[in-house]
């Protein structure tokens, strides 16, 4: 069965998210087998509005572990996603891949989805806009995650 890798930074937010959005679009017969990992992956506590937004949906993301990227990870990957521009110049440069964006397989644009830090730069006193971003972010992948399955052929 092919396997999808999705990478992001810390691999609790987007990565993750998308992991577990896919794998419960796709059902029991998915025909792929999912998974996620991070750039960084230092040691992050998954924020309890992703985990909300998640459980919202009937999405499960309680068993999670985060994971670093590393080169056997890749090896055992038929297709990698970066959810972000500077997760594929990471893996570019670092592992000397071309890899496609999420947005680029869900709705063929190359277009980052954002981390908190990047769309709200006063995250840590700003509660109201980050929390925005942050529901938003979980709901365009999971909403993302219907046409993305229709065009995963395409990694």
């Amino acid at each position: 069965m092919p396997h999808i890798l999705f990478v992001c930074t810390g691999n609790i937010f987007r990565s993750m998210i998308a992991e577990n959005a896919l794998r419960h679009a796709a059902g029991s017969d998915a025909p792929y087998i999912f998974s996620s990992a991070g750039t960084e992956a230092k040691t992050q506590v998954m924020v309890d509005i992703v985990r909300e937004g998640l459980l919202k949906r009937g999405i499960d993301p309680t068993g999670h572990v985060q994971r670093r990227l590393t080169t056997e990870l890749l090896d055992s990957a038929d297709g990698v996603v970066a959810m972000g521009l500077d997760h594929a110049e990471f893996i570019k440069t670092h592992f000397q891949r071309e890899v496609k964006l999420f947005n680029e397989v869900a709705y063929g644009r190359r277009e980052a989805i954002l981390d908190t830090w990047e769309a709200v730069p006063d995250y840590a006193v700003n509660p109201l806009d980050r929390d925005a971003h942050i529901n938003r972010v979980v709901d365009h992948i999971c909403t993302a995650a219907i046409p993305f399955l229709a065009n995963a052929d395409a990694i």
